[in-house]
């Protein structure tokens, strides 16, 4: 099986686009990684669009603002892993043989819904009697204080680390940098999470075109490649399970370093799921750059920020960057791509020569979360 090479990126920033439809947010960052990689729409063998609500045939939609039609469009939903699946899917393609070019879209408009929580589907049981993202994320927040005894105040420490990163960021939703007293005393959601413990819901949408060695020899592009492509479902259980533990992460983590021949030591940058702050402190642990119960140590040490040992979501992440959600993952990808490329600009992490991101999905009951999509980036 062949080498996976990244062939171009294209991002818009991520901002809130009522008056644009998801084509319109959509073919923009199509056309950057076309243009960066120099591939016309002939060159394309297929496209994989991950979006989660953007409704029906959405690669469809974007593609054909730019002329590009009469390839198989596949499109991907897997919550908020839509377009790190999607990802995922184009890796194979490119991986087996079956394709020289593919392109990837994440792409989605939540301003649609005219602002509040994810929905959800109605026919989960826990969904029906009320669960919405931020509460289970607080319960999870909640034990693992009880656990390790983590207080609020330490907890708000991921949201000024992830401002900080995001003041930086001219693509970030948010690039407004917060003190601990703010995130504290900021409007309650749920208890221990402020306003500012939760990444903020908007639009956006990015692109990657990816291709086999001979394609990248032929573009001259492709520095970087992916060396792991990694995707896990959640095991159901009706029973306990540990909220502290995210036990799909953990197993992905764990194959994503077997297929890439590398460990948690190796990786130079990471962008990580941290939709809440509560998140990115339970994923250092299942990622292994500290043992359990020890996040807070490694994010006060300044380990995980610009100009530490493994800068985590230098672009502030979910929650300064924000999540719509099935762009996502692959805007973690450009990021990450750009990293190692050392063009990404003010928050670019010095020498990175491997990158990590991370994207879960959730919101059913029953499941650590629904679906877990991880890749490994190398130079």
């Amino acid at each position: 099986m062949t080498e996976v090479h990244v062939l171009g990126t294209g991002m818009v920033p991520f901002r809130k686009y009522p008056d644009k439809t998801l084509a319109d947010i959509g073919w923009p960052a199509l056309r950057e990684a076309m243009l960066e990689a120099g591939v016309r729409g002939a060159d394309i063998n297929a496209v994989y669009c991950g979006t989660a609500l953007g409704g029906m045939l959405a690669g469809q939609r974007v593609t054909k603002v730019l002329g590009l039609s009469g390839m198989p469009i596949i499109n991907v939903e897997n919550a908020c892993s839509s377009s790190s699946s999607a990802l995922a899917q184009a890796w194979m393609a490119i991986k087996s043989g079956a394709c020289d070019i593919v392109a990837v879209i994440g792409v989605e408009k939540l301003t649609k819904f005219g602002g509040g929580t994810l929905p959800l589907e109605k026919e989960d049981w826990e969904v029906n009697q009320g669960m919405v993202m931020p509460a289970l994320y607080a319960m999870r927040a909640n034990r693992y204080m009880h656990e390790y005894g983590l207080t609020d105040r330490q907890l708000a420490q991921v949201s000024v680390k992830a401002h900080d990163h995001g003041a930086l960021n001219p693509n970030a939703q948010i690039q407004k940098r917060v003190t601990l007293e703010e995130v504290m005393t900021s409007r309650p959601v749920a208890e221990p999470f402020t306003l500012w413990h939760c990444c903020p819901t908007g639009d956006g949408a990015a692109a990657l075109i990816i291709g086999s060695p001979a394609a990248a020899r032929r573009l001259g592009r492709g520095s970087v490649r992916i060396t792991a492509s990694e995707v896990t479902s959640g095991k159901y259980t009706n029973g306990y399970r540990d909220m502290t533990y995210p036990e799909l992460t953990v197993r992905g983590a764990h194959e994503a370093y077997e297929m890439a021949g590398l460990g948690p030591d190796e990786i130079d940058v990471a962008e990580i799921h941290d939709a809440f702050t509560i998140a990115e402190l339970m994923y250092y642990e299942a990622f292994g750059f500290c043992e359990r119960g020890a996040a807070y140590q490694l994010l006060d040490s300044g380990a995980t920020s610009l100009g530490g040992r493994v800068p985590v979501n230098p672009s502030g992440g979910l929650l300064s960057r924000g999540h719509p959600v099935g762009a996502t993952g692959a805007v973690q990808a450009v990021e990450i791509v750009r990293q190692l490329e050392g063009r990404i600009g003010a928050h670019q992490v010095e020498n990175a020569k491997v990158g990590l991101t991370h994207a879960t999905g959730g919101g059913v009951a029953g499941y650590d979360h629904g679906a877990c999509s991880i890749h490994v980036f190398t130079t």
